[in-house]
This record gives C-alpha cells, structure tokens and sequence, in this order.
C-alpha cells in the first residue's frame, strides 16, 4: 500500500464512519480498487482515528458522564445498589451515571459476538455479494424506519432494555454493509427516539466497541505489519490520522443534518451503491472474495 493508497483509505474512512453508509463496505470496496482488500485489521486500526475525532467531539458530554458515574459509584446518593447506580429510590435519577451503565450494557453484545464471529468477519463476512445484500437490504430497513418512526423519545428516557436492544442493533455492524451508525440508529427510531438521539447514543456507544476491537488488532498486528499482503505499520498510521481529521468534521455536519432533514439521501446512496458493486462484479474490476493487500 502506498501513502496515496493510504491517504484515500483514511479519506474513506472519515468520510463515512459516523455516516448510516458502511465505512467498512467503503473501505473494502474502494481497497479492492486500489489493488487489494486492506483487511479486518487496518479497517479496526483506522476507526481509532475516527473514535478518536468522537473523544474530542464529545470531550464535555463524556467527562460530565464519568463524573457522575464514579461520584453516584462512590455513594453520592447513598450506599445501596440502586443509588450507587445512579438510580435512588425516592429521588431524581441521574441521567449521566445511568448513561454510563447504558453504554456499557450496550457494548456487551458487539464483544460477545465479536468473539464469538471473528473468524467470519476477518474472511467470510467481507464477501462483497453479501455486502450487495446488506448494503440494499438495510437501506431498505433504515427508510422505513424513519418513515414510520415516532421520533418523540429524548435519549433521557433510554431505560436498560432500550439500551441492550440498542447493543444488538450495533453488533449487526459487525456484518460490513450494514453500518455501526446505520444499524444504531435504525434501532433507536424503531424505539420512538429522535433522529438526533440515536444519532448521538450511536456515537457514544461505539466508542468503546471500536476502541476495543482497535486496540486489540493492533496489538495483534504488531508482528505482521509490512509482511505481504498486509498494510505496512507507517500507511496505517497515516490512514489513520486522515481519518480522524476528516472524521471530526463529519460529525459536526452530520449532526446539524439530522436534526433537520431526513435519512431518503443515505437510503439512496446506499441502493445506489449496492448497485454499482453488483456491476463492478460482473465486469470483473473486484472479486468478491478479498484479494490481498499489498
């Protein structure tokens, strides 16, 4: 992979991480163009740019959050269960404490699935006839979802179980086509959330889904970097930072634009791209099953 090669990976990746389009779909559409399928490894190693672009976004809301949480921990509220959580009986919630708790209920089900799923997301989940198929399918699924959506929920009445049905529609993106942000945020308008709720929520629970898995690829490739067929440590990298520049200024538009219009161009872009994969099959210009990387 060359720095060019990289430069547009990252590109890719900021561009369309927090978007409901499949950064993972885009980076092994586009890295198969660019002469070689990057891999499950560089696509987890570059969102660690992007999440890191959420950490400076959300700078405030994660620190009120943390706050909370180990203030309402340590007995602000008092000494039993509920109050340590940030629930005391008799007395007003405390949304931010809750809200930790709710991210961390909702990352359990993308780890357990993970693990459980690796060998299938590093090999046959990157076939791009199943990516046609997720990237058309959800489309479809996001568009109604919107349409028929209430769209009255704030994210301060997210409850548990909102929260774990929030967890499964984000472990859906461990499937490349679906998207971490799409299948988040088709789940949090099913529930009656707003727009920007659940695109807010999605933004929060992926961090340490992504940051994770990020991590621990990393420390995994250590050993494979610039070996044949793998991205070398120095193009990562440099995917990486692009990716995290860009990815910051996504999420400032991306919020405005949520808030005020609807999801119709994203579920089109998606159809449309799903077609455009199924020619570029046919003619033979990628193969469906990853090719290496060089």
């Amino acid at each position: 992979m060359s720095g060019f090669d990289a430069i547009i990976l990252g590109l890719v990746q900021g561009l369309t991480e927090f978007l409901p389009v499949s950064s993972s779909a885009h980076l092994r559409i586009v890295g198969d163009l660019l002469g070689g399928d990057p891999g499950a490894a560089f696509t987890a190693i570059t969102q660690l740019g992007t999440e890191t672009a959420v950490l400076l976004y959300f700078r405030r809301d994660l620190a009120r959050i943390l706050t909370a949480w180990w203030q309402a921990l340590r007995g602000r509220y008092g000494t039993d269960l509920r109050s340590r959580l940030g629930a005391p009986v008799g007395q007003r919630a405390d949304h931010d404490a809750l809200m930790a708790w709710f991210i961390a209920l909702g990352t359990v089900p993308i780890v357990v699935l993970g693990v459980l799923l690796q060998d299938e997301i590093e090999k046959t989940f990157r076939n791009l006839w199943l990516v046609v198929v997720t990237l058309a399918g959800f489309a479809l699924v996001l568009g109604w979802a919107d349409k028929i959506s209430r769209r009255s929920k704030p994210l301060e009445q997210l409850s548990p179980r909102d929260a774990v049905q929030f967890g499964f529609w984000q472990a859906l993106a461990l499937i490349p086509g679906v998207s971490r942000s799409g299948g988040t945020i088709t789940g949090g308008l099913l529930m009656g959330y707003t727009r920007e709720a659940a695109a807010r929520y999605s933004f929060l629970l992926a961090i340490p889904a992504v940051f994770g898995s990020g991590l621990f690829q990393l420390v995994k490739s250590v050993d494979d970097f610039g070996k044949a067929g793998t991205p070398g440590f120095g193009v990562t990298m440099l995917a990486t930072v692009v990716a995290f520049f860009v990815g910051y200024l996504v999420i400032i538009a991306f919020l405005k634009i949520v808030s005020t219009f609807s999801y119709k161009p994203f579920v089109w872009y998606r159809l449309g791209l799903a077609a455009l994969v199924v020619v570029l099959l046919l003619t033979g210009a990628v193969d469906a099953m990853p090719s290496t990387a060089t």
